[in-house]
């Protein structure tokens, strides 16, 4: 059994452009069909667990990988992420990290490498964690 979803809390991003990154970023999860997860706040947006805001210095430097639920999302998130100003950095297809593994990378407007991955047929216990305080 593979467990995800339980080691990072949450991803901050430092940005040059807020309205470059805003633009990119609602591509990206647009194209996975997680649009709906996306918010905004003044001076910063957010998509569940990644905030994104503009660097008073220096910006972030990273690789962030998005799941996908098919290779079709895969290939729908690198064409529309090039179109809201990313970079190529490796077109949909298999790759070499284990069977199945289909992906593309797309650097963001501030160089972060920027993936989305379909790691083949799942099932899944529940598509989110719903988290209530106590």
């Amino acid at each position: 059994m593979d467990h995800q979803g339980r080691l990072l809390d949450h991803v901050h991003l430092r940005v040059s452009d807020l309205a470059a990154s805003r633009r990119f970023y609602r591509a990206a999860l647009e194209a996975i069909g997680r649009l709906e997860a996306f918010g905004e706040a003044p001076g910063c947006f957010y998509a569940d667990e990644l905030y994104v805001d503009e660097a008073k210095g220096r910006v972030s430097h990273l690789h962030l990988a998005f799941q996908a639920r098919s290779e079709e999302e895969v290939q729908r998130f690198h064409a529309m992420t090039l179109a809201a100003g990313g970079r190529d950095h490796g077109a949909p297809g298999l790759r070499h990290y284990h069977p199945g593994y289909y992906a593309a990378f797309v650097l963001d407007p501030d160089g972060n490498n920027i993936e989305a991955v379909y790691h083949g047929p799942t099932k899944r216990s529940a598509d989110s964690v719903e988290i209530t305080r106590i």
